[in-house]
Parts: structure tokens; C-alpha cells; sequence
């Protein structure tokens, strides 16, 4: 065998875009996926074959939205409401039981449900903080932790379970803004991805975060509404608009496949250059 040929692949393992990411027959649940961010996500994973059970707060927009992503064309994924509060333990509970009675193994666990808050410094309120590093930082923790055991029931070192984390640009860069408890969560939500990833990467499953930048979204709403601040907003970024499905679906099929099962423990900003700024 020549030098070259160690550095080739060798074990004849296939290259083709449906083996490196394809997901079909995956099992996966998006929190938060009634909306914005959530819904382009499951949206994205339906269309690629994945069987996705979303949750949402609040219960008609969460079986409104499942229905609407259930509509694919035949052969691709379906979309199942679990309508639960990931603010509470209780939720939390009701989200892994009802989970548990129809699956027994979860093969990708997206936590995008989240909060944010705004007050200037010196006003801030400790609800606000509260809330917002209890929503986007306990919960997604808690509900990982909670389904360790469905993600182990099917992970392998060929195929590992994978769990990605919806942090934000703003937990790397300082925001212009007075989010000052968002910014702060999705730093944590950033460093704890990397720890849990460090503990889980030995039972076969793979952490990743993604930091999107601007998105439409309700959260990102009263910005994007506004022509004058959608083209503040478009203009300061260097790819010079906000993200689309393709984007943020794109990056969480990778993440999701077999083209990431070397990676694990990550941030990948999806956020048009914003953090090179």
C-alpha cells in the first residue's frame, strides 16, 4: 500500500448525498416548533422524511401548525402536536410522557423554544431575567436530561443520537440592544452544549449549538415589521438580508445526518457573517 492510499477512503464507505444526509424514518422532536425559528425547522426535517412531534405553549396554534406541516407530499416525514409548557417541570413531564407512549427511541432532539426581555439597565426586572434564563437555559437541560434514555435506546457509534441546541448570535457578540438576560442565556446555552457534549459524546450522542442572527420571528418582529428597521437590520448585515428556512433548516439537516458524526460539541453561527463583523 503507497503512502497515499492511508489518507484515501478506504472502507469504501458512500459519499452520496442520501447516505451523508439523508433522514429518512428519523424520529425527532422540535420545541417551540409551532412558529418562526421552530417551524422552519420541523418544516425542513418533515420535508426530508423524519416522523416530527412539535411542541407550543399554546395548544390551537401547535395542532394548527402540525396539520399545516402534515399536508407534505407523500413519502415525506409527518408532524404530530404535543402542546406542552417548556417553562415548567410539569410540561416538561407531560412533553417525555406523551412522547414515550408512541416512540421508544428519539433520534434527534432540537430545543428551540425560547424568551426574551427587554429593559434598560437600571429598570431591568428580576421576573424578566428570571423567566428568560429559565426558559432558554433550565428547560433545555432539563428536557435533554429527561430524554437521555429514549436517545440512548437507538444511538450507535455508526449512527449517534443528536441533540441541537437553538442559541443566538447574540450570546456571541454583544448585542446593541437592552436583552441583557437573553444575551446572557444564549452564551450559556452556547458553554453548556459544549459540557454536555464532553459528558454524552461516550454514550453515542452528539451535542451541537446553533447562533442564528435575524430571522423573521415574532421575537424578532418589531424590527422586521418596520420597513425603515428591516432595512437597518438587512443593510449592516454583510450578506445584506435576514435568514430564510433554507438556512436554518439546511444547517440542522447537517447537523442532524451522517455527514456531522464527527462533530460534536460546537457553535456554528447561521447568521450572514454577523459575528465576523
Amino acid at each position: 500500500m503507497t503512502q497515499d492510499a492511508n489518507y484515501r477512503n478506504t472502507d469504501h464507505a458512500p459519499l452520496d448525498l442520501k447516505s451523508l444526509f439523508g433522514l429518512s424514518g428519523k424520529v425527532a422532536v422540535v420545541t417551540g416548533g409551532s412558529r418562526g425559528i421552530g417551524y422552519m425547522i420541523a418544516a425542513g426535517l418533515v420535508a426530508n422524511g423524519v416522523k416530527v412531534y412539535i411542541t407550543a405553549r399554546k395548544a390551537a396554534q401547535c395542532d394548527a401548525a402540525a396539520a399545516e406541516l402534515s399536508q407534505a407530499e407523500p413519502g415525506h416525514g409527518e408532524c404530530i402536536s404535543i402542546p406542552a409548557d417548556m417553562s415548567t417541570a410539569a410540561g416538561i413531564a407531560s412533553l417525555v410522557s406523551a412522547f414515550s407512549e408512541n416512540e421508544n427511541q428519539l433520534d434527534i432532539l432540537v430545543n428551540n423554544a425560547g424568551a426574551a426581555w427587554g429593559a434598560p439597565l437600571g429598570e431591568f426586572p428580576e421576573m424578566g431575567f428570571d423567566k428568560v434564563m429559565d426558559i432558554n437555559v433550565k428547560a433545555p437541560f432539563m428536557l435533554t436530561q429527561a430524554f437521555l434514555p429514549q436517545l440512548k435506546a437507538g444511538a450507535s457509534d455508526e449512527d449517534p443520537a443528536r441533540v441541537v441546541m437553538i442559541g443566538s448570535i447574540d450570546g456571541i457578540r454583544v448585542p446593541v440592544g437592552d436583552n441583557y438576560s437573553y444575551s446572557a442565556s444564549k452564551a450559556a446555552i452556547h458553554m453548556m452544549t459544549r459540557h454536555m457534549a464532553s459528558h454524552l459524546v461516550g454514550e453515542h450522542i452528539l451535542l451541537n449549538s446553533i447562533a442564528p442572527g435575524p430571522f423573521p420571528s415574532k421575537m424578532m418582529a418589531y424590527m422586521l415589521d418596520d420597513e425603515d428597521n428591516r432595512n437597518m437590520v438587512e443593510g449592516t448585515n454583510p450578506r445584506k438580508r435576514v435568514g430564510t428556512p433554507q438556512d436554518i433548516a439546511g444547517t440542522v439537516i447537517f447537523l442532524s445526518s451522517r455527514a456531522s458524526a464527527y462533530t460534536t460539541g460546537t457553535v456554528i453561527p447561521v447568521d450572514g457573517g454577523i459575528s465576523t463583523l
